[in-house]
């Protein structure tokens, strides 16, 4: 397997400079999205690091195949993120009105520092090791 951990950091990085945009221009539920994205992208550097593949866009999972220790607030973490990730962007998720309507600061803020944590666990790991 040829190793793209730090393709998956880049990219997880720019979802994150793109949360943090859409959080200033109140666009929350795109805030979520992305934040979502941090985490997934994270991750999957962390699997592809650690010489492991694996296909899907729920954190929750993918960090079920780590073989490291997962912290519980980094669960926590991937849980939440997990719960954006289809609910933020199609308006037939609701009986009725946008994702827009649905989502508000709060949210947002909440992903994003989700997005972060995440991010940041998995470059410890793969700074640590490279060490």
């Amino acid at each position: 397997m040829v190793s793209r951990h730090n393709d998956w950091l880049r990219q997880a990085e720019r979802n994150l400079k793109s949360a943090e945009v859409n959080l200033q221009n109140s666009l929350y539920e795109e805030t979520c999205y992305e934040s979502q994205q941090v985490g997934e992208k994270a991750v999957k550097a962390l699997l592809n690091y650690l010489h492991k593949e694996m296909r899907g866009h729920s954190i929750t999972m993918l960090l079920k195949a780590v073989d490291v220790k997962v912290p519980e607030e980094i669960f926590v973490c991937a849980q939440e993120l997990d719960k954006h990730y289809i609910p933020s962007r199609y308006p037939d998720v609701y009986d009725e009105g946008a994702p827009a309507d649905y989502y508000n600061e709060n949210n947002a803020e909440s992903c994003l520092n989700c997005g972060k944590k995440i991010l940041e666990w998995v470059k410890e790991i793969v700074i640590r090791r490279d060490l």
